[in-house]
């Protein structure tokens, strides 16, 4: 039956359902069968299904009451009711307009047409209406842009592009609902949903600019598309034969074939990627075209055969009715050359990585020491968005190894090298620092470069080689490198007793004396070694980095108007043309939440924030539910340590601080010291715990009582604080709370509160609740908020898993106590592998807790790029249904990306808005002219910036099917970043993403373990190191070396 007030949703035929009063949901009941061909309980069903509007109706089909799990079950079954509510459409509406949260009607967003009858979670069907073309057609007027410097074009929000069709569960069998991998092409896929309305609630409205720059292009215009082959001709009959080259070598050859028929080939008309794939806004000849390329003083000529063979023939017009909206899926083969076009003039007048371009030269104030300098530059890539068109365009600082002569650069590596013979004393650590790196040389004219592979064993004066004569006239003689410098190139080498540098290759020798090897520019030193060796240098680079809001501006536009900006001739042959001055939008600020603490009188009160930072005080307050801590342990690693702690005095202050804040905290029953070497191996962190844990059991005299924590407190950081992690949390079940001596004897009372706070989340306790529930649910709803990040290993790292973490609430309604689970899988994969399962797990959990099972669920995921949404949307998701989908349980689920990778920036435009550090304030939410033309995203910037440039979270809806308006979805997540457990201001990021990164990186810690565990790893000759890797990494990737101790499994021991 259907409830008043709402466009019919009764998508499938029911018997009974209930019609609840005013804007009620009736439910229909259908009629399950089990299918005789599959005795192991597979239904299929007829009938069923849901009616009625947004309102209350029958049995909570979407919460049922928590039934315990079938064991070994688990497995998805259908569904009796035929579909499950859900808006994959855009909102729910009750007339021709959508209405804001506030009222406010925006009539450009017009309820979509109800979907077909199955399942709001599937794959959007063809396109049954063409698109309209880039010059013709017409279409609902558009509001015009406030600070928009044109009037542009804005993409109508109605079913423009084709909808999600529903699955009837009716046809199909659950064998049948699979999950399509992302190297399956299908019609039927998910895409994301469209932008449901325009926020509208506000306390008040900031004026900004973004550093999105516009870009104007011709959507008449046509590029061609080429393919390029290359191959090395051989001297022996010109025989081809494929050989690897090198990147660099790829654009020589490019740039001389275009050099030498420049006639043919206009260099400024064409931009080339550097492998296979070169544009052109001209057509270009086709077929096989021979290129020299000359060594130098060698005089040796390499030939290559150059083929060039159209692919493609691209149209700007196909970007345009993406933006309008007319097309599902961005045209990623157009954007593709644009960027290329937009990178060519950097490319060539800086020093480019990826996607950005830094200077040659670095000031001398960003000298970092050591043969490393900090660079400056800028990111920046192209962005369809509401206004059309962008740039955007970012201040960038990297570290780079300074372009010296080797020599200078191991003498700025090394203090101890005070004379050139003293790298003879130092060949292993020498040899450390410079394998890997490329060096040029300079006893010869060549713009080839080499990697050092190592040094020679015996110095300069002693190194001698066969020398084979090429034309085989005379048998090979033994010469020395001396001579042959003499001889060869008329070089006298001065150096004599230091090794020479082994530029070699397996199969050949190249020994090159130091004196004449200059490090190649543009070699990134890593950020992690930065961190690990180098950390006064990584505190500067930081420093560097982090650009005043001012500064940040003033540096941007000048990078976007300077000579080697990305403004160069192709932009403008390519009918493309870049706007200098930044976009201004209008944000508007969000009023904070009203929080929730403890009173001195043991109740909780009311707490506003302060206006600007959104900060509160913990004075003569106290944490909403503070724990007991009756049963804890001391551990002082200082005993050797040169800031030794006082251990009476500190506890006295920890246990003063504790009762303020509503804590109760007795004595710690033991108190044992020791030193920093504790930390050497796993095995003597596991003993030194379980003494302390047996030692606190008989003093306590409860045999069968666990510690409840043990604090820490080190002299000093250390890479062994990973053991007593692993240990602790994996092996033996009791939470640890580490903290440093010289800060712990300081006794500062904000630090002793945050101390406090970390133990009490720990514990299980509430620091910090809201005063009012969460918007837009009630008490009843039983929300479950989920938050997934997937932690990669460094770059250089080829073997390590990656390490996937989800994190679920299990507490309602304050939603603010998280489960954690920890999962390795293959390395470098971005799809959560099992991600329903472990959902699944989370959600019974949830349900253990609070004798129901979610109704609805909210997916935070981390960490994924537009380019990987399909495959969140797609798989994951998918997965996450199937796993926890059955006859009675179908919660709707509300999917969201949260971005912190992304280069926009905003800028408060006028002095009045500006805050003490010129940053937006806290709650400014932007989600016109700079968004998605279409699609359900926005930027927030939920904290107060202190330092630097404040960057916003991008926060991307890909699936909703709990009708979220704008406003109420921005609000909710704003009100959730002031939730964090660990401290009393704002966070920049939504809690459950923010855990789930610290639980990646706890699972990143454990990998680390397992790896120096791994009896593999033990493995020390030359000839294993291969197969040790193999065998460390399969160690790694044992579930069972991850998973929390049973004490620990639902308690936020990450924190």
């Amino acid at each position: 039956m259907e409830g008043k007030g709402g466009y019919n949703k009764n998508y499938g035929r029911g018997s009974g359902g209930s019609a609840g009063p005013g804007r009620g949901r009736g439910r229909g009941r259908g009629r399950d069968q089990q299918d005789q061909n599959f005795p192991g309980g597979r239904y299929h069903h007829d009938g069923g299904g849901r009616g009625g509007g947004r309102g209350r109706g029958g049995p909570g089909m979407g919460g049922s009451d928590y039934r315990p799990p079938v064991p070994g079950g688990g497995g998805v079954g259908p569904t009796g009711a035929g579909v499950w509510s859900g808006r994959p459409w855009g909102p729910s509406t009750t007339s021709g307009s959508t209405q804001s949260s506030t009222g406010q009607q925006h009539p450009m967003y017009q309820p979509r047409t109800p979907p077909p009858p199955g399942r709001p979670w599937g794959p959007s069907p063809p396109s049954t209406s063409s698109s309209s073309s880039s010059t013709g057609g017409s279409r609902p007027a558009q509001p015009q842009q406030q600070y928009a410097k044109k009037t542009t074009e804005r993409p109508p929000h109605q079913s423009t592009s084709p909808d999600p069709v529903q699955l009837n569960f009716g046809s199909l069998m659950i064998s049948d609902l699979k999950s399509t991998s992302s190297g399956e092409k299908s019609e039927n896929k998910m895409v994301p949903i469209r932008r449901p309305d325009i926020g509208s609630l506000a306390v008040r409205k900031v004026s900004l600019l973004a550093n999105h720059f516009r870009v104007e292009f011709n959507p008449k215009a046509t590029i061609m598309h080429y393919d390029v082959d290359v191959k090395p001709v051989m001297p022996n009959g010109n025989q081809s034969l494929r050989r690897s080259i090198t990147k660099a070598d790829m654009h020589s050859i490019r740039e001389k074939l275009f050099a030498d028929k420049s006639l043919k080939f206009p260099v400024d008309m064409a931009t080339y990627d550097g492998e296979k794939n070169i544009f052109s806004f001209v057509p270009l000849p086709t077929g096989e075209f021979q290129v020299k390329l000359s060594d130098g003083d060698d005089g040796r000529v390499r030939t290559y055969i150059f083929t060039i063979k159209e692919v493609n023939q691209l149209k700007f017009s196909k970007l345009k009715d993406y933006m309008l909206g007319n097309l599902p899926h961005m045209p990623r083969d157009i954007l593709q050359p644009m960027e290329l076009v937009m990178k060519d003039n950097p490319s060539k007048l800086r020093i480019p990585v990826g996607r950005s371009f830094y200077a040659h030269d670095y000031r001398d104030r960003d000298d970092l020491g050591h043969g490393i300098a900090a660079y400056r530059g800028f990111h920046q890539s192209l962005k369809p968005t509401w206004q059309g068109l962008v740039l955007c365009l970012d201040y960038s600082v990297l570290a780079f190894r300074k372009p010296l002569p080797v020599l200078d650069f191991l003498r700025e590596c090394f203090e101890e090298i005070r004379r050139v013979d003293d790298i003879m004393g130092m060949t292993r650590e020498v040899t450390n620092v410079l394998r890997g790196l490329k060096v040029r040389v300079t006893h010869r004219h060549t713009k080839q470069k080499y990697t050092i592979s190592g040094l020679t064993a015996k110095s300069t004066r002693q190194v001698a080689f066969d020398l084979v004569d090429p034309d085989a006239h005379s048998p090979p003689r033994k010469i020395s490198i001396v001579d042959y410098f003499r001889e060869k190139y008329d070089k006298q080498i001065t150096l004599l007793n230091i090794p020479c540098l082994d530029l070699g290759k397996p199969n050949k020798t190249n020994y090159v004396p130091m004196e004449y090897c200059v490090l190649v520019e543009g070699q990134r030193y890593p950020k992690e070694y930065l961190e690990k060796y180098e950390k006064e240098a990584a505190v500067l680079l930081k420093k560097i980095s982090l650009a005043s809001p001012a500064e940040r501006r003033s540096t941007i536009c000048d990078m976007v108007r300077a000579d080697d900006g990305p403004c160069g001739n192709v932009v403008k042959n390519f009918e493309m043309e870049v706007e200098k001055d930044m976009t201004t939008v209008e944000g508007r600020v969000l009023g904070a939440p009203e929080l929730k603490l403890g009173a001195s009188n043991g109740k909780v009160c009311p707490v506003k924030v302060d206006q600007e930072k959104c900060q509160w005080n913990l004075v003569g307050k106290s944490v909403v539910e503070g724990k007991r801590l009756e049963r804890w342990a001391l551990i002082d690693f200082t005993s050797y340590s040169r800031s030794k702690l006082r251990g009476d005095e500190f506890i006295n202050k920890l246990m003063q601080r504790s009762w303020k804040l509503g804590m109760h905290m007795e004595h710690p029953l033991v108190c044992h010291v020791t030193g920093m070497n504790e930390f050497s191996s796993v095995v003597r962190i596991d003993g030194l715990l379980r003494k302390v844990i047996a030692e606190a059991r008989c003093k306590s005299g409860l045999q069968g009582m666990q510690l409840q924590l043990i604090v820490c407190v080190m002299g000093d950081k250390d890479p062994g604080y990973k053991y007593l992690k692993w240990v602790s949390e994996t092996q033996i079940g009791v939470v640890t709370q580490c903290c440093l001596s010289y800060l712990a004897n300081k006794g500062q009372d904000q630090y002793l509160a945050n101390l406090c706070l970390k133990i009490n989340a720990k514990l299980g306790g509430s620091n910090v609740e809201l005063n009012e529930r969460l918007p837009h649910f009630v008490d009843e709803d039983y929300v479950m908020f989920i938050g997934a990040d997937v932690n990669h290993p460094a770059a250089q790292n080829y073997t390590c898993p990656s390490i996937a973490a989800v994190v679920g609430t299990i507490n309602w309604p304050a939603a603010n106590r998280y489960a954690a689970r920890i999962q390795p899988q293959e390395h470098r994969k971005e799809k959560i592998v099992n991600f329903g399962a472990i959902c699944r797990d989370l959600v019974n959990n949830y349900a253990q807790h609070n004798k129901v099972r979610p109704k609805k669920i909210i997916v935070f995921r981390d960490g994924v790029s537009e380019g990987q949404f399909d495959m969140v949307l797609n798989e994951e998701l998918l997965d996450l249904k199937l796993a926890i989908y059955d006859d009675h349980y179908q919660p709707t689920i509300t999917l969201v990306v949260a971005q912190k990778r992304h280069q926009t920036r905003l800028f408060v435009d006028g002095r009045r808005d500006r805050g003490a550090s010129g940053n937006v304030p806290p709650g400014t939410v932007v989600d016109t002219t700079i968004v998605h033309p279409f699609e359900f995203d926005f930027y927030l910037c939920s904290h107060h910036g202190s330092l630097g440039t404040s960057k916003p979270t991008h926060y991307y809806v890909l699936w909703d099917e709990n009708a979220f308006t704008s406003d109420r979805l921005q609000k909710l997540i704003y009100n959730m970043c002031f939730t964090y457990a660990r401290c009393t201001k704002p966070v920049s990021l939504v809690p459950p993403v923010y855990y789930a990164d610290l639980v990646a990186y706890r699972g990143r810690l454990f990998q680390e373990v397992v790896m120096e565990q791994s009896p593999a790893s033990s493995a020390s000759s030359s000839s294993a190191i291969s197969s040790t890797s193999l065998l460390s990494s399969a160690a790694s990737l044992d579930q069972n070396l991850y998973t929390a101790h049973p004490e620990l499994k639902n308690v936020m021991y990450f924190v």
